[in-house]
């Protein structure tokens, strides 16, 4: 191992913590005016910089996208040379540029100006003319660079990444932006798969739902366990209300007490089993068969109506683990 590089790497590390921790004792009426014009933002958070503040800028965009806050990020030297159009008077611009001399600006401002546009700075410097343009100033300005030429923006740029993360989360709360909102914007993930779903979205219907009227017999119910493979088959009455549930279980425990395969299901059947609502949320209803300790269960509408049934394997293959 080489020490040099472990103390190097730490030194870095130390440096850009001791940056990062003078951050919280800048919030001030700067960052609250900076969120609420976000929150009452009527059109689009657009984000721009150059170089690496356009790196962070990217994610910084992305992250008020995903909770709450519509935003893109744009290139200053694109917006010179068409994408300015896309910037309207109701939209704020969060322009990020550690000195706030970036020679785009020189240009930039005056048309943001004409259109009223509001302007957010986040830089290191208060006297900039970025800074002095802005309605707010968030200060992410630096003692030193972890670079060890201290040219490199390093505890700048992680200066940079908090406090537009701080911005987007102060928002995202204030706004009262919830998990479920969160999911709603990552529907392809493993938490919009939790969160989204409902028993309906997932459950088996028509030829793949096993059941029976309550006047079968127990061959009735056993040849339909066989034919669907679910494990349970769910007896139904005439209204189609679900009057019992018959499962592989039900059938040994039968046989093995010498019950005929020509009684009626009635005498053979779980009465009143679990039964899942339609539109409960996917994850309650596999937590609550884990609870309960089976593997699965007719749906049903608020009347208690079959509507289809569900195992576990339902919900795995979905991605609700």
């Amino acid at each position: 191992m080489n020490q040099r590089m472990i103390n190097a790497a730490r030194e870095t590390l130390l440096l850009e913590l001791q940056e990062a921790s003078r951050l919280p004792d800048r919030l001030g009426e700067d960052f609250v005016a900076a969120a609420n014009a976000v929150l009452t933002c009527q059109g689009k958070v657009i984000v721009s910089g150059m170089g690496k503040s356009g790196h962070i800028g990217k994610k910084i965009a992305a992250t008020f996208a995903s909770t709450g806050t519509p935003a893109f990020f744009v290139h200053p030297a694109e917006a010179l040379h068409g994408d300015l159009g896309m910037i309207e008077s109701r939209d704020i611009l969060l322009f990020i540029s550690y000195s706030g001399h970036a020679k785009e600006l020189d240009l930039i401002i005056p048309r943001l100006q004409e259109k009223a546009v509001t302007l957010i700075a986040i830089t290191g410097k208060a006297q900039s003319p970025l800074a002095k343009a802005a309605f707010a100033t968030l200060d992410i300005s630096v003692e030193r660079e972890a670079c060890p030429m201290r040219l490199a923006p390093t505890s700048s740029a992680v200066n940079t990444l908090m406090m537009g993360d701080a911005l987007a989360m102060a928002v995202m709360q204030e706004r009262g932006f919830d998990e479920e909102d969160f999911a709603r914007s990552h529907p392809a993930g493993a938490l919009g798969a939790r969160l989204l779903n409902r028993v309906h979205h997932l459950m088996r219907t028509n030829e793949q739902l096993p059941q029976v009227a309550d006047s079968a017999s127990v061959m009735d119910a056993m040849l339909e366990l066989s034919r669907t493979g679910l494990g349970l088959v769910a007896v139904c009455d005439k209204e189609q209300r679900v009057a019992g549930v018959f499962t592989d279980g039900d059938l040994r425990r039968w046989l093995v007490g010498g019950g005929k395969l020509e009684a009626g299901i009635n005498e053979a059947m779980t009465k009143h089993g679990t039964v899942l609502n339609a539109e409960t949320r996917a994850i309650d209803a596999k937590e609550m068969l884990m609870k309960k300790r089976i593997s699965a269960a007719p749906v049903v509408d608020e009347n208690g109506r079959l509507l289809g049934a569900i195992n576990l394997h339902d919900f795995h293959q979905a991605g609700i683990l």
